[in-house]
């Protein structure tokens, strides 16, 4: 499908977004600028020929990565100065998110170049909405930091945020990963979706720790991971019945302490544990005068 309102148009930068494994994704809008456009900005070259090829799409193509976004940057202005067309692609999904092209977008714009998006592939959009977590609000954090002291700082800022976190992460660090985030902010619960799009895809849901065991015991993990954290839960004073309703059930099912009881809660939900052993003793007071626990159930304060 060649549509003539396709076209490109010269001096005009496009920002085309990707299939992240299913090619299907790939809209009609994207072919249609990716063949008329002069030049592609692509990640990869090697990689985008070859997406190229399956949809029958000759053009020029010039690489745009990390390590030559900014000399590369002042080039393709230079083309889109003389009256050039140039897309800018990423190797999967949207360019510029958590990829290469946001100085290729920013110097453009400085330029006085109009920039026009095609909308398409995200890995977060895609791992969110489907994740059965809140999406009214949610903070993308994309791929920590290599330094263990910024990962730690930016894991501590991050723990206070009360929507949803969205991490990019590898298979190889993930175990890494999870754990960082179960030791700043708590046992909470969370999803991993993987191999989005393709033949393989799958959404793991659970608490941190029982992902960690999941992901412990696989031989092999493949594919890029997009991690989904719960955001930091209410304090215990702004929903005393969402607290009182958790601390029923582990009661009923676990049996323990209330101390046990107070530090795990405390553990998994980031909160004070001397809070949350006063709120224990007042439910289990509770549960006693009204007669409503179970037989078995461990009432004592030790």
């Amino acid at each position: 499908m060649d549509d003539p309102k396709n076209r490109a148009e010269k001096s005009v930068l496009y920002v085309v977004a990707t299939p992240i494994g299913n090619l299907s994704d790939m809209t009609f809008r994207a072919v249609d600028i990716l063949k008329s456009v002069d030049v592609i900005a692509a990640e990869d070259t090697r990689h985008t020929a070859r997406l190229l090829s399956f949809f029958n799409i000759r053009a020029k193509l010039v690489s745009c990565h990390e390590h030559n976004e900014n000399q590369r940057a002042e080039q393709l202005i230079e083309r889109l100065a003389s009256g050039q067309s140039v897309a800018l692609v990423s190797n999967a999904g949207t360019p510029s998110i958590s990829d290469p092209g946001y100085r290729v977008i920013k110097e453009a714009v400085a330029a006085g170049i109009k920039v026009v998006p095609l909308p398409g592939a995200s890995a977060v959009v895609t791992a969110i909405s489907a994740s059965a977590m809140p999406t009214d609000m949610f903070c993308f954090v994309g791929f920590l930091p290599k330094k263990k002291g910024s990962q730690s700082s930016l894991l501590g800022s991050l723990s206070e945020r009360r929507e949803t976190l969205v991490f990019y992460e590898s298979p190889k660090r993930l175990l890494s990963l999870l754990s960082a985030i179960k030791n700043h902010m708590g046992d909470r619960y969370a999803v991993i979706a993987r191999e989005l799009t393709k033949i393989h895809e799958e959404f793991i849901r659970g608490r941190i720790s029982e992902l960690i065991g999941q992901i412990d015991d696989r031989a092999v993990l493949k594919g890029e991971v997009t991690l989904l954290v719960a955001g930091r839960p209410e304090e215990p004073g702004e929903d005393t019945e969402t607290l009182e309703t958790e601390i029923r059930k582990l009661i009923q099912k676990d049996n323990l302490s209330t101390a046990m009881l107070a530090a795990r809660l405390a553990k998994r939900y980031n909160l004070s544990k001397s809070h949350i052993y006063q709120e224990v003793i007042k439910v289990k007071s509770r549960m006693k005068n009204n007669g409503d626990s179970d037989e078995k159930g461990d009432f004592a304060d030790g």
